[in-house]
């Protein structure tokens, strides 16, 4: 469930380094996505706070590991997006290995949230990503962001084919205009940080 009252939430580094992550043994839930996904509105959103995560229409804006802290029970940690970012090559093979270390390292890590645009369903990056959390036994939701912007026929559909192509995962949709699917993320949330 989400938080009764507004959480606490607070920014508590930015680092591509594995030794500069955060301490403790504090439940951690990673963000991932295609660039321009709405991984820094869906944050917002979760934490309550409109200033929280930086959000841009500029894809590839978040370059390393931003860490925030939620009511001082959980850390969500924002992924750098993935995919139409205009970055040079090196950059995007050195966010690929900064990820992965993360993903494959973390023993705090209790979910991974997969952010898909509702709009434009699984594309070959997703898939990519998906099928490594699936080879890692990694948990994870998928969330459909930007719904609406569909009318009822288009996420009916939408929601449809998305949800073919998870084998047993759970699929959420979401908007940041109605926060609409807010209250089921946070159930997610906290059944996966709550073991």
């Amino acid at each position: 469930m989400p938080p009764s009252t507004k959480p606490t939430a607070e920014f508590i580094l930015s680092t591509t380094i594995p030794e500069q992550y955060p301490k403790g043994h504090t439940p951690e839930v990673a963000f991932l996505g295609r660039s321009n996904v709405g991984k820094s509105s869906l944050l917002n959103c979760l934490a309550g706070s409109k200033k929280l995560a930086f959000t841009s229409s500029q894809p590839g804006r978040t370059q390393s590991i931003n860490f925030f802290r939620i009511g001082g029970e959980i850390i969500f940690a924002d992924l750098p997006g993935y995919g139409f970012a205009k970055v040079p090559l090196e950059i995007k093979h050195a966010w690929q290995a900064m990820v992965e270390t993360y993903l494959l390292r973390r023993e705090t890590l209790g979910l991974c949230i997969l952010l898909l645009d509702g709009r434009r369903g699984w594309m070959e990056h997703d898939r990519v990503l998906r099928e490594w959390l699936e080879h890692h036994q990694k948990r994870y939701l998928v969330v459909a962001t930007k719904i609406d912007k569909l009318n009822q026929s288009e996420l009916h559909h939408g929601l449809a084919a998305i949800r073919e192509e998870i084998s047993g995962g759970e699929l959420v949709p979401f908007s940041a205009i109605t926060g609409q699917g807010a209250r089921e993320i946070w159930q997610a949330i906290k059944k996966s940080t709550s073991r």
